[in-house]
């Protein structure tokens, strides 16, 4: 029951209570007025005793009160007997209401008298005063009863009006509070709504600041400013499920020289060229309403501009390729990035645009730098890609189109043997380089990753005998696969047993990703290189759950760490820690370990007081290309 209720109800109680109280002072009056009406009787009867005919006495006694019943009985003579009035009273409200009777009996001469005094009038009297009462008190009730229910309405209106607020609130809307609505006992709670809308406005604020920063996380890339690939997911299913006929074209540019210009410049390098290449798109896309770009993966951008045909899109890769020459005559490369552009429908399968996307993209790495290919046929595979990658790949294994740059390991210790990492570049029959990610996939997808290695690997010795003057040992990478084949082990031992000289400056450098799906295979290629005077290391070391195992089952002589752990490890005591036991570790196995990746001084102090055996990064020294001419020399 509200408290509006239960006010009326009590008050309406109250004034039954008064009413009650009242109607039993009238009560006790009535009887009080009738008692007194008897005594006049009783005494009218005493001064009539010489009157000797009930008839007299009657009349003597009805002058002095009304009677509402009177009965004389004679004890000798029964003509005398006399009667009237009526022994019950009348039966109404106002009996009910004031219900008193009162009677006498006494002798009277020779016989007997029973009287009942009328009491009517002292009763209507009373119910007279009775409906005064009630008509003075009524129109107390009634204002009482008005005042409270104008409070209750005002009360009501303000905690209406407060209840409003706080949905408003609970919705993130946090308009100023009325103050002067809570006056009196109600300004309580308007202060305390003022605090919590406060408050709340605060914890609003900050949560949403953290929700756009989350939502920016998850659907901008922080590097480019485009979309993220679950953005671009999104985008896709928005094309297939939207139930319109949209058209557009898709454009898939790789930024293949990201793994080059992080060799060269660092990560921070390698982030100021992707965003760098975000803009480049951003002016090409200039004047096309509605477009949309992503960043996919670490190298890829994807951009729909929707309502334009194949050949409308010319304009923006003409004025793309324009932008990525520009940059790339700034930065002094040999390419900055290859795209591929198809055009798409609402109702074809997105996965299959993008597939076709992704084989434009690949035939462009195989025209040369910057290069754009147009996809106009409906194909939904990536033969056409492939078939132009396989035959570029053995192009170049026929012109021994490869190319080393190199970049140092500086040993921390002078007991410690440092190396020269050789990285490796190809390039088409123009001369111009291919991305060197894509030849090593795209070889492995063929097939070609071993005659890639054996590329490698007389390409290493021959750079031996044709450049006396570089001192030291050098690191030659080889893929996993090619390492764990009894074919190319047998064809490298064989030829690496006929140079022990140069195969003693020979230091192999394989992934342990690779490694580590075989690690019997593993210990027999590190085995057979030992046998001929090699050395192998791991690189990327750290990553996988079965790293160390290699020491007890591979038992390689330098583990390279993943750059993951040398990152900002002056700030990542976590990292420390690890690479600290690992040291240890490796140092009973009596293997060397390199720290890879370093890119600032603080970084270089801390896996100093780390004890590590040789550090490698941009901040140690860049990657420098070698001569091509005593390269090529015979």
């Amino acid at each position: 029951m509200g408290i509006s209720r239960f006010f009326q109800l009590l008050l309406l109680l109250g004034f039954l209570a008064t009413g009650m109280v009242l109607l039993q002072q009238e009560r006790q009056i009535l009887e009080q007025e009738g008692n007194a009406l008897l005594q006049r009787l009783q005494q009218a009867q005493e001064q009539a005793q010489n009157a000797d005919d009930a008839a007299i006495l009657y009349r003597q006694l009805q002058d002095t009160a009304p009677l509402q019943f009177f009965q004389y009985t004679d004890d000798a003579d029964g003509q005398n007997n006399l009667t009237r009035g009526s022994f019950l009273p009348e039966m109404n409200w106002q009996y009910y209401l004031l219900p008193l009777q009162l009677e006498s009996q006494y002798r009277f001469a020779s016989g007997r008298v029973l009287l009942k005094p009328d009491l009517s009038p002292l009763r209507d009297q009373g119910i007279h005063t009775l409906w005064l009462a009630g008509l003075r008190l009524l129109p107390l009730y009634l204002a009482l009863a008005l005042i409270f229910a104008l409070m209750m309405g005002r009360h009501k209106r303000v905690l209406k009006y407060a209840a409003e607020y706080l949905t408003k609130m609970s919705q993130g809307q946090f308009d100023s509070l009325a103050q002067s609505r809570f006056r009196g006992e109600l300004k309580p709670l308007g202060q305390a709504l003022e605090q919590s809308r406060q408050l709340f406005k605060q914890q609003f604020d900050k949560l949403e600041s953290e929700n756009l920063a989350l939502k920016k996380l998850a659907y901008e890339d922080p590097v480019t400013g485009f979309g993220t690939r679950q953005h671009f997911t999104e985008k896709l299913q928005q094309l297939s499920l939207s139930g319109k006929s949209q058209i557009g074209v898709l454009i898939l540019v790789k930024a293949t020289e990201l793994g080059h210009i992080n060799q060269l410049h660092g990560r921070q390098g390698g982030d100021d060229y992707l965003a760098r290449v975000a803009v480049c798109i951003r002016r090409a896309l200039q004047g096309y309403k509605n477009s949309e770009s992503f960043r996919i993966a670490s190298t890829d951008f994807a951009i729909f501009i929707p309502s334009i045909v194949l050949k409308d899109a010319q304009t923006f890769a003409t004025q793309l390729k324009r932008e990525l020459e520009e940059y790339q005559a700034e930065l002094q490369t040999d390419s900055i990035a290859h795209t591929g552009i198809v055009a798409y429908a609402s109702d074809k399968d997105p996965m299959g645009i993008l597939a076709m996307a992704d084989t434009a993209a690949n035939v462009a790495q195989t025209l040369g730098p910057n290069a754009v290919q147009f996809q106009d046929k409906n194909m939904l595979d990536e033969k056409l890609g492939d078939n132009r990658w396989k035959l570029a790949i053995e192009d170049l294994l026929k012109r021994r189109a490869l190319k080393f740059y190199q970049q140092p390991i500086q040993p921390c210790r002078s007991e410690v043997d440092g190396y020269r990492e050789l990285l490796a570049r190809f390039y088409n029959s123009e001369g111009k380089f291919l991305p060197t990610a894509t030849v090593i996939a795209m070889a492995e997808r063929h097939g070609m990753s071993q005659e890639l290695d054996k590329l490698a690997l007389l390409s290493a010795l021959k750079l031996l005998q044709s450049l006396p003057s570089l001192s030291g040992n050098i690191g030659v990478n080889l893929s996993p696969g090619s390492a764990s084949k009894e074919n190319f082990i047998a064809w490298a031992r064989d030829l690496l047993s006929k140079h022990p000289r140069l195969a003693s400056r020979l230091v192999f450098e394989i992934n342990e990703a690779g490694m580590q799906g075989n690690l019997a295979a593993s210990h027999k290629f590190v085995r057979a290189m030992h046998s001929v005077g090699c050395r192998v290391s791991v690189e990327r070391f750290g990553m996988g759950f079965t790293s160390f195992k290699f020491f007890r089952e591979v038992r390689p002589d330098y583990i390279k760490l993943d750059p993951s752990y040398t990152q900002a490890i002056d700030e990542d005591t976590n990292n420390q820690f690890f690479v600290r036991m690992l040291v240890d570790v490796a140092r009973r196995s009596g293997v060397r370990v390199i720290a890879c990746g370093i890119e600032r001084q603080e970084e270089k102090m801390v896996v100093e007081k780390l004890l590590v055996d040789g550090m490698q990064g941009f901040y140690i020294a860049k990657p420098q290309q070698l001569d091509p001419a005593e390269m090529n020399r015979n």
